[in-house]
């Protein structure tokens, strides 16, 4: 039986990997943690999650998940939309100072 578990938390890694590395892998220093995907789960709803952990985004307090297709597509893209303008607000800033 502890073989079976360790063998299912084996493929289970393995597949987490490799969904990861199909998405880029880990992003750059800066934006580790402000990068999100989508995921379609086994009752077919969609999750948006932090790519780089596999952890469901939270919005609001609430865990991104149980979403239709359009509605995680939509929200990844806000959610990394959000993060891009950030990290640009970021460099605008560091650019000010140094001026």
């Amino acid at each position: 039986m502890n073989t079976q578990i360790k063998e299912a938390e084996r493929k289970r890694i393995a597949a987490a990997i490799s969904v990861w590395e199909n998405e880029g892998g880990a992003p750059s220093h800066d934006s580790m943690h402000h990068q999100y995907g989508r995921r379609i789960e086994a009752d077919r709803s969609w999750t948006i999650y932090h790519v780089f952990t596999g952890i469901p985004a939270r919005s609001g307090g609430d865990a991104m998940t149980g979403l239709s297709q359009l509605d995680a597509t939509n929200g990844m893209l806000r959610l990394n939309l959000r993060n891009v303008e950030r990290r640009r607000e970021r460099i605008e800033l560091s650019s000010f100072k140094i001026s």
